[in-house]
């Protein structure tokens, strides 16, 4: 053989073996991916469309006021209660104290009226009394006018003093009846005038302790706008309190994801904060009812020119454990990435239950208004004195 012949050859036997080699890593490749779609692929999804969201508790006034101190700014950690803002309280101070004076005079004013009804009970049973020795004059006088012994002008002016004995009690019963109607089956505190006074003192008292803007939760502060010396008016966004203790991830799956997935799945989450050494544990709380382009703006719609055919992403919200987030704190809106383990396929797709009790909440306005119903209370009592306070009866 050649020296060429031999040297054809030899290129001809490395290039077989080279192929069969490019084979053989494209063979134990496919069985490698097909070995891992089997035992770890299918059983689980990810996405980089993640990011961190939260509750974002909006400061806003209930009232008209000016602004005339500022108790926290941007990245302040507030507690429950903390003053917030503060208004002049100029005005609401000066409603207040005329709501306590109506509150005052009007109490003193229904007392009154429980007095005159006692007092026309009193005029009554003496008119009673008139009008019963009214009719004994009348009747011995007719007696002794049959025997001629008095004149007929005198039983005449007997018959019209009885008459008049008989007017004067109808009008003491109408005068009873009309003072009774003002109070009947009520006592002070719960006379209609009374409890009308005091829902205005209560609302009073609102605005007086609405001047004072405090933390419904504990967070901390986001979105500052406001300033000292602003006239605000109510609904206006002054600032927000951030509770990153109850923060979640909002993990948008594309629909082709989304056939095994169920809820309390175990999601394994990255964040770009921390990078990849440090892992957050999660697992599905819930998966949305709607993609995104839904509830956008302006929809797709295959009828309006502006749909066109792409896969879909749901948000789907996965709970952090506390004990993680206490160890490494997420802010609103940082990017994660999440995976979904999903072996486990007894939970549902879908909420079976309604959620019980409330998600978020707060009871720093319940004391406003206990406040405000002790001094109704107080200014009630300190009005009522020795008067009548109990159901006049007829």
């Amino acid at each position: 053989m050649t020296p060429k012949k031999q040297a054809i050859s030899k290129q001809s036997s490395q290039r077989k073996r080279w192929l069969l080699i490019l084979l053989a890593v494209v063979l134990i490749g496919g069985a490698a991916s097909a070995t891992w779609e089997l035992t770890f692929g299918r059983w689980h999804e990810h996405t980089e469309d993640a990011y961190v969201n939260g509750n974002i508790v909006q400061i806003t006034p209930q009232i008209t006021g000016t602004v005339v101190s500022i108790g926290a700014d941007d990245g302040d950690l507030v507690h429950k209660g903390q003053v917030l803002v503060k208004f002049d309280p100029s005005d609401a101070d000066i409603a207040l104290q005329q709501a306590e004076a109506n509150l005052a005079r009007t109490v003193r004013q229904v007392r009154g009226l429980f007095s005159n009804v006692n007092g026309n009970k009193a005029d009554v049973a003496a008119k009673k009394v008139a009008l019963a020795k009214a009719e004994a004059d009348y009747k011995r006088r007719q007696n002794l006018a049959n025997d001629g012994a008095i004149s007929q002008e005198e039983l005449a002016h007997a018959r019209d003093a009885l008459d008049t004995a008989r007017n004067a009690l109808t009008t003491s019963q109408q005068k009873l009846n009309t003072n009774s109607a003002l109070v009947d089956d009520t006592d002070i505190m719960s006379h209609p005038d009374v409890k009308a006074a005091a829902a205005k003192l209560r609302q009073a008292y609102l605005d007086d302790a609405r001047a004072v803007i405090v933390a419904p939760v504990t967070g901390y502060v986001a979105k500052r706008t406001v300033q000292v010396g602003q006239r605000v008016q109510p609904g206006a966004p002054l600032m927000a309190v951030i509770p990153l203790d109850q923060v979640w991830v909002d993990a948008n799956f594309k629909e082709t994801q989304l056939k095994h997935m169920r809820i309390g799945q175990p999601v394994e989450l990255h964040s770009d904060l921390y990078g990849s050494d440090i892992k957050f544990s999660g697992t599905i709380e819930s998966l949305g009812v709607g993609t995104g382009s839904a509830f956008s703006l302006l929809p797709a719609q295959n009828a309006s020119g502006n749909w066109i055919k792409i896969i879909q992403r749901v948000p789907v919200r996965i709970r952090l454990s506390q004990e993680e987030l206490d160890k490494h704190p997420l802010r609103i809106g940082l990017s994660m990435t999440a995976q979904v383990d999903l072996h486990d396929q007894s939970g549902p797709a879908l909420a079976q239950q309604p959620t019980q009790g409330a998600q978020l909440s707060t009871d720093v306005y319940q004391q406003q208004l206990a406040s405000a119903d002790e001094l109704i209370e107080r200014l009630i009592h300190a009005n009522l004195a020795n008067g009548p306070h109990r159901t006049a009866q007829r």
